[in-house]
């Protein structure tokens, strides 16, 4: 049973994935995800179903547009292979577990996220409310099944207590922290806290850390300015994602050395 569970959240991985794509190229154009169909961003000809399938049209047609052979970006099978990835990983850690939709879905709205802030600079509210309510509704349906109040509780707490501090770093100075992070850290913290809040204080500290890390070496080798914006949400979704699949044996280790 675990296996087909695996293979059925590999497959729907990659089919959620296709659409995220669908999301990070439209959403912060202000247009419809759901019409028209999707079309080549060149020629604008509307793509058929045989090249819309999730990371083989792509590999089949050689990473060019059918019609005009204009060339599609790799964003779109990483999108796709990503989240197909990480729903089977989802799969393997909570098994079938009433929280795994609630991670499924918080999954699905930290990479369509993150790569919307690396190719924009932006979180735009209309993918981080419907995620939030999405993640917060199949928590609470998820405690109300297993009766988990107290990790309810805890998600709840480690959400707000996030959001707190990072509107807090946005009112000292909103060049600290864009008001897009602030919005998101209450969904990770949500997340995160289901889990316990040591992984909600992993998860920020690895953010914190893997942003600081890599922006520094990209000042080094010149490649940003010191001045220049950086899309957090990548690294905060990095350190949620790193929490979720290896936070127990960081922690265990941590609680260990102490």
């Amino acid at each position: 049973m675990d296996g087909i569970l695996v293979a059925a959240c590999t497959v729907l991985g990659l089919a959620v994935g296709s659409f995220l794509n669908v999301v990070i190229h439209r959403v912060p154009r202000k247009e419809s995800i759901m019409r028209p169909r999707s079309r080549c961003p060149s020629c604008g000809t509307q793509i058929a179903e045989r090249d819309n399938i999730p990371l083989v049209s792509w590999i089949l047609l050689r990473g060019k547009c059918r019609h005009c052979q204009a060339p599609i970006s790799p964003r779109y099978p990483l999108v796709e292979a990503l989240t197909g990835g990480l729903f089977a990983a989802a799969a393997l850690k909570f098994g079938a577990d009433w929280a795994l939709p609630a991670f499924l879905a918080l999954t699905a709205g930290l990479v369509a996220l993150a790569f919307t802030d690396l190719e924009h600079y932006l979180l735009p509210v209309r993918i981080v409310y419907p995620v939030l309510l999405l993640v917060g509704g199949l928590l609470i349906l998820a405690a109300a099944i297993t009766g988990n109040w107290h990790r309810l509780l805890i998600a709840v707490l480690s959400g707000a207590i996030a959001f707190a501090f990072f509107f807090l770093l946005n009112f000292i100075n909103p060049k600290w922290m864009a008001f897009g992070d602030v919005r998101l850290s209450a969904i990770i913290g949500l997340g995160l806290g289901w889990l316990g809040g040591g992984y909600a204080v992993l998860g920020f500290f690895l953010a914190f850390l893997l942003g600081a890390v890599i922006g520094v070496a990209l000042i080094a080798a010149k490649r940003i300015q010191r001045t220049s914006p950086i899309p957090f949400g990548v690294f905060l979704a990095a350190g949620a994602f790193i929490a979720i699949y290896a936070g127990h044996p960081i922690l265990h280790w941590y609680r260990h050395r102490r």
